[in-house]
């Protein structure tokens, strides 16, 4: 009998450990929209701007990932290029665009 419930208990671990490395996994960076969440203030970066771009990309019909455009830049110019004049991503976008983008740049 204690066999049948060691074996029991070491199976119901087995099962819940993917379930706990998962919840680790996503515990890292947490964004709200293009901001992230750190100590709960939210602060501008990277990572949270490029995942927040890939989703308003996606919501034009692309089908690029926020992956994509964090290891090509040239990616996240095309996607700027083509999206950047949507009020949410002007400022993620800045710097991507041949025109001023809303800020002046050229004349």
């Amino acid at each position: 009998m204690k066999q049948i419930l060691f074996a029991s208990a070491a199976l119901l671990g087995v099962a819940a450990s993917p379930a706990l490395f998962a919840t680790n996994a996503e515990a890292g960076i947490r964004c709200n929209g293009q901001w992230q969440i750190v100590q709960g203030n939210q602060i501008s970066t990277p990572y949270c701007g490029d995942n927040y771009l890939a989703t308003v990309a996606r919501g034009y019909g692309s089908k690029v990932s926020a992956r994509a455009i964090r290891q090509n830049p040239s990616k996240k110019q095309e996607i700027c290029q083509w999206i950047g004049h949507d009020p949410r991503v002007q400022d993620i976008c800045a710097g991507f665009r041949n025109d001023d983008g809303g800020r002046g740049g050229r004349n």
